[in-house]
């Protein structure tokens, strides 16, 4: 079972000791997505009437789904949205505002601003090509893409390399027509604008300087100035004319939540002296006034809503797009409190100096006629009342005169500000004259600059100043409506093949619906037909019986594989069950015609167990899963948990993996230094291990039945030696193990060379107890007594019914545990086992091993016969086809399931192992002392020597 004792250790241990300890390492394939990832800032325009605006937004480009996700931020987890860029198409005006560009798509509108033009162009160009290489390559692959639209994750490892053109795939691009789209494509570049890097330093897409004032702020003045126009209703319960219920957004689908409460935020206490700028309309106009009165309404709107006030943008607490602290927003709010405190304060003290005034009026009032004081103090006393009552008489005049005052200047102001809105008009008026003079003389300038050209003087025109800024501004026109032309020309060329394309899917689509629909026709009239046949049997018992005829010639047609007529069109076909399924292992035999048989149905039943709505749900929370991690990486939460624990779809199980192995050795490769696996077969090939002799031994032996692994030539037998050997190396202790090529050879089939090893050290220095693959198999022997007493508490009747038989189940357990199920159940089944593994570890195996009883605990039960139970053993678990059924088995039936209680068992059962260990050795050391003795006193007799 092993080789390599430890003669290479000390060779070994100078890599291990002496390696440097180098940076996080990261995966060649993430530095090149980030390298290569369309993202950014972008402004998009969202809300409604007044309200309508731009937002800065971060954008980010799903290569696998073809959509644009938008973010508030760039450190958000979960999209507010997304642009399907696939059946998009996109323009924008030469003349209209820089850097606007507009994205349509079914039945939306997405209207987008870059920070200049330069920017715009670069992402229309960037969008135009993902759309191009989406659509062309979405029939590639081996998936079926005519359902769903979402390319995989580029698989590694071995099952890469299985990727099966489609039937229905389009042709690629002719040279021509690439020449052709290079043609139009415009030369752009945005360096330092677009980008990752952009995520680190505020937005910087929209120039803010004419967009202090926010759009929340202008309608929070709004509903200021028009709460004062209905008097009588607290400010608590007044509300605009602006107010909405529903959010803003162009598309109403994906709103924005910070969107969504914008319009429906009132602020809490109105300021005293609004109502000084309110007009007979429902609008507050302040035409370059500098008071003190604005700067109030701007913090007041930002104490209203409870937060501070917020820039154009509305996203977070920013001001000409530089983000506050949190200790600055806290500051901020605690000023605004005490202001509102304050100013409840002197509210609080008038209102306590008139009760105290009305307080002592009442008192003289009431106070008796008769009372200890004489005349002439009550007359003083009455003198002094009066006195105070015509005192506030006074006051109250006064206060008076002065409301009227401020009446007679509020009128001033109405009357002056209606003088500005005339006088603002006329300069409309004189812009308007002023726009069309300057077009006729654009039209003038361009028909002698025309004129200029054609008489071809030899003198210089003498221009004016004025008219070479002219001229210059027209020739920059000229070379925008010419990028205009490009980029339209190539628009129109693309949107012309991706229909043609999409006509071709379509009938390709309805071309395979029909050959289905016609096959399953053939199908039931053979079902018919046969249960004719079973329902009325033929009394004749010969060979050449018509039931006999039936069935054989059913039987014919099922195993019967794919149709060699050459007139027969891919696309009538329906997808047979071919020779190897997707993870390489071979499906059908070809020897024995029943086993055929059965290993087709079982391969049907499982095709369409992989079809159900069950499993496309999940896929549907895996893709939702992966767009909601694009700002950030993957990291261990119930969620993913869960998702793990329901299956990786095969799309995106290398992914998965990758982060999996990652994650469990990140110290074991920040301890060694780059290129520490090279080194490792660098010693390899230098020096001979003991154990590379059982290696080759195994290497054929390892998964026959899988085809790249069938053969010395193959490419996983030469990556699976690599692995084995570097893995002797690094680990003297163990060296090999048989079990250990079984490990890496389902890790070589999602991951690379390199990872597979770490996946491998992973399992067997990380998962696994310390003297699990050494030459005692120590821990695998525990691990078999823990599953016994696990057994007699989770199915306590399977328990007692196997003790009862004297089956011991632990000789086929074993296999289980020391390969994780490889070649013991089937392959769908199995690589759902090993998501679960490698995301939580070993407490998984025990898991799936009481699973697999308890599905089967009744077949068991009906069988009494220790000969028949074994025999069932060894080959149940192929029986058991319907993973999902399993799954919820293992992770709802057998809770609750501690890791702790695990690790008690095995400690306690390590320590009886142990001394059972140590009893055999004495047994066998005294065993070979009495021999030695023995063989020392026996005196050997020839046969002559017996005869005489």
């Amino acid at each position: 079972m092993h080789e390599g004792d430890g003669s290479g250790a000390t060779s070994v241990q100078s890599p291990r000791i002496t390696a440097a300890k180098s940076t996080e390492v990261a995966s060649v394939e993430d530095a090149k997505d980030q390298a290569t990832k369309l993202c950014g800032y972008l402004n998009k325009l969202a809300g409604k009437g007044p309200l309508r605006g731009f937002k800065s937004r971060w954008f980010v480009y799903d290569p696998r789904t073809c959509y644009l996700y938008y973010f508030k931020t760039p450190q958000d987890a979960l999209p507010l949205g997304h642009i399907e860029i696939a059946d998009a198409s996109f323009t924008y005006d030469v003349e209209g505002e820089e850097g606007l560009f507009e994205i349509s798509t079914s039945g939306k509108e997405f209207i987008l601003k870059a920070a200049n033009a330069q920017v715009m162009r670069y992402w229309l160009q960037q969008l135009q090509q993902m759309r191009w290489e989406f659509c062309t390559s979405r029939g590639c692959g081996s998936r079926d893409s005519w359902i769903s639209p979402t390319l995989p994750h580029p698989h590694c490892g071995l099952v890469a390399r299985d990727t099966v053109p489609d039937a229905l795939a389009f042709q690629k691009p002719s040279e021509s027509m690439e020449k052709v789209r290079n043609d139009f494509t415009m030369e752009t570049s945005a360096e330092g604008q677009v980008g990752e890097h952009t995520a680190r330093s505020p937005s910087s897409a929209l120039p803010t300087s004419t967009l202090n004032r926010s759009i929340k702020q202008w309608g929070t003045d709004l509903r200021i100035s028009m709460s004062h126009l209905r008097p009588g209703r607290g400010s608590e319960s007044r509300r605009s004319m602006f107010y909405a219920e529903e959010g803003e957004g162009v598309d109403h689908a994906t709103k924005d939540p910070a969107e969504q409460t914008t319009m429906q935020e009132t602020p809490k206490r109105a300021p005293r002296d609004t109502h000084r700028n309110s007009t007979g309309s429902g609008f507050s106009f302040d035409f370059g006034r500098s008071s003190s009165r604005s700067k109030r309404l701007s913090s007041q709107d930002g104490a209203g809503s409870g937060r501070p006030a917020r820039g154009a943008d509305g996203s977070g607490a920013e001001c000409n797009g530089n983000k506050m602290s949190d200790t600055e927003l806290r500051l901020q709010r605690q000023q605004e409190e005490l202001g509102r405190l304050r100013e409840e304060l002197a509210s609080q003290k008038e209102m306590v100096r008139v009760l105290q005034l009305t307080l002592k009026s009442a008192q003289w009032e009431r106070r008796p006629a008769d009372g200890p004081e004489g005349p002439q103090d009550t007359a003083a006393s009455s003198l002094e009342q009066e006195e105070e009552q015509e005192g506030q008489i006074r006051a109250l005049r006064s206060h008076l005169e002065k409301l009227t005052e401020e009446r007679d200047s509020l009128q001033q102001e109405v009357a002056a500000l209606k003088v500005k809105m005339g006088q603002i008009q006329e300069q409309l008026a004189m812009l308007m004259e002023t726009i069309q003079a300057k077009d006729q003389v654009i039209m003038q300038l361009s028909q002698q600059g025309g004129a200029a050209s054609e008489g071809n003087c030899s003198g210089s025109p003498n221009f004016t100043a004025k008219e070479l800024q002219e001229l210059d501004r027209l020739k920059d026109g000229l070379q925008g409506y010419k990028s205009q032309n490009k980029f339209l020309n190539k628009e129109i060329l693309e949107l012309s093949v991706l229909r043609r394309n999409a006509e071709t899917r379509e009938k390709a689509l309805e071309a395979k619906y029909a050959a289905l629909e016609a096959k399953l026709c053939q199908v039931e009239s053979k079902y018919l037909v046969l249960l004719q046949e079973v329902q009325s049997p033929m009394c004749s018992s010969s060979a050449a019986s018509p039931t006999r005829e039936v069935i054989s010639r059913l039987l014919e047609d099922a195993l019967q594989g794919e149709s060699t007529s050459q007139d027969e069109h891919p696309v009538f076909k329906p997808n047979p069950v071919s020779e190897y399924d997707v993870y390489g292992f071979k499906t059908v035999p070809e020897d024995d015609e029943e086993e055929r048989l059965v290993a087709k149905v079982r391969a049907l039943e499982l095709r369409s167990l992989s079809l159900a709505e069950q499993e496309v749900s999940v896929g549907v929370k895996w893709e939702n899963y992966f767009a909601g991690t694009m700002n950030r990486e993957m990291t261990r939460c119930p969620e993913l948990k869960a998702l793990v624990r329901c299956g990786v779809p095969h799309e995106h199980r290398s992914k998965v993996w990758r982060w999996c192995v990652a994650f469990h050795v990140k110290k074991f490769r920040e301890s060694v230094a780059q290129g520490y696996y090279e080194s490792l077969l660098g010693l390899a090939r230098e020096r001979q291990n003991p154990a590379s002799k059982q290696i080759e031994l195994d290497l054929l032996r390892t998964l026959p039945n899988n085809k790249h692994y069938s053969c010395p030539a193959s490419e996983g037998i030469h990556k699976l030696r690599n692995i084995l050997l570097a893995f002797s190396w690094r680990n003297p202790d163990i060296g090999y193990c048989q079990g250990l090529n079984r490990l890496a050879a389902i890790a070589l089939l999602y991951l690379e060379e390199e990872e597979a090893f770490w996946c491998l050290v992973a399992i067997v220095e990380v998962f696994m107890p310390r003297d699990y693959y050494t030459k005692t198999l120590l821990g695998s022997q525990v691990d078999q007594r823990v599953l016994k007493d696990l057994m007699n508490e989770k199915l306590p009747r399977l328990h007692a019914h196997f003790e009862m038989h004297k089956v011991d189940f632990s000789l086929i357990t074993f296999n289980w545990f020391l390969v994780v199920f490889v070649d013991s159940v089937v392959s769908d089944i199995l690589f759902k086992i090993w998501d679960a593994f490698l995301y939580e570890g070993p407490k998984i195996i025990f898991r799936f091993a009481l699973a697999l009883f308890k599905h089967k605990e009744e077949e068991f039960l009906k069988l009494h016969d220790s000969t028949t139970l074994f025999k069932y053993l060894r080959y149940f678990t192929r029986t058991i086809l319907d993973g999902r059924k399993l799954m919820a088995m293992a992770f709802v039936d057998m809770n609750p399931f501690p890791l702790r209680q695990i690790q008690n068992r095995r400690s306690f059962h390590l320590e009886r192992v142990r001394l059972e260990l140590t009893e055999l050795e004495t047994i066998r050391q005294t065993f070979l002392r009495e021999r030695e003795t023995t063989a020392q006193s026996r005196t050997v007799f020839s046969d002559d020597e017996e005869d005489n």
